[in-house]
């Protein structure tokens, strides 16, 4: 299906908590100095205007980062995420980064990104985007497939964020599936799975699912305002697999601020293993 767009929830609290996760995890990739993949197979747009009219018609990121991008008490991770926020903006917030933009801002000269959409229209934004930088790599076609494709990278030193649209009930099913796939030419990649946790939980056998395969560790954190709404998104969720040293800390210590930043009152955050047979790499 090619009718989701993620212009109409840019900013969205979800994003917010999504993002400040990746940059987190970026953070650890960039302390050494070898180099590092970055794998976004279900890209969407590089940068959001959050002045277009399909941001404005649900004004979803009034209540996500509209209510944080000043803040200058945060947590590491997230005072990062915040600050690659402000830096695009001037006075006002009109622009949003997408995973693709926070990924660059990490990027080394030896460092790559690989990014997949299938949607016409975000891969022809992409193209532009990315346009001039070799580092970059865009795709038009189908993020599970190209997981399949182009997983382990070439830099076996990365991370893969996973998060597709959920529109269709089969990803819940397919999404581990392909990495248990992954995971089995990739042992050593660090995979992060967005979430959505809505009224029918479909998302239960999937998290279920993902903390049976075979990783070293498979880690989950979730955020959620302190009422949960009648209808649509209750719960932004995450599972890091083979996240790294000290990770869980420093996702709590995020999502802990999150939750309270976001909503008075405050919000709820928890951070579980759902596996761990070894401990987390201090060296990745």
């Amino acid at each position: 299906m090619l009718s989701y767009r993620h212009g109409f929830h840019a900013g969205h609290w979800a994003d917010v908590h999504k993002h400040a996760a990746l940059t987190l995890l970026l953070r650890h990739l960039a302390e050494k100095d070898t180099p590092f993949c970055v794998v976004d197979p279900f890209a969407g747009d590089g940068v959001y205007d959050l002045t277009s009219a399909e941001a404005q018609k649900t004004g979803e990121f009034r209540s996500g980062i509209e209510r944080i991008w000043r803040r200058t008490d945060a947590p590491p991770g997230v005072a990062d995420y915040l600050a690659s926020v402000r830096a695009m903006n001037g006075g006002a917030l009109t622009a949003y980064p997408g995973s693709p933009a926070l990924a660059r801002t990490a990027l080394r000269g030896s460092d790559a990104l690989i990014l997949g959409e299938l949607h016409p229209t975000a891969y022809a934004g992409l193209r532009r985007w990315a346009a001039g930088d070799p580092r970059i790599h865009v795709h038009r076609r189908d993020g599970f497939e190209l997981m399949g494709a182009l997983l382990p990278p070439p830099v076996r030193r990365g991370l893969a964020l996973v998060d597709p649209a959920y529109e269709v009930k089969a990803d819940y099913e397919t999404l581990p599936a392909a990495l248990m796939r992954a995971l089995e030419r990739w042992p050593t990649g660090i995979c992060m799975v967005w979430y959505p946790v809505l009224a029918e939980g479909r998302h239960a056998a999937m998290v279920a699912a993902l903390g049976r395969l075979p990783a070293r560790a498979v880690l989950q954190a979730e955020i959620a305002p302190p009422r949960s709404p009648a209808t649509g998104l209750r719960v932004s969720g995450l599972v890091v697999i083979n996240p790294p040293w000290r990770f869980d800390a420093e996702v709590m210590a995020a999502g802990n601020w999150l939750a309270g930043a976001l909503w008075r009152p405050a919000g709820r955050s928890t951070v579980r293993w759902l596996r761990r047979d070894a401990p987390a790499a201090k060296s990745i």
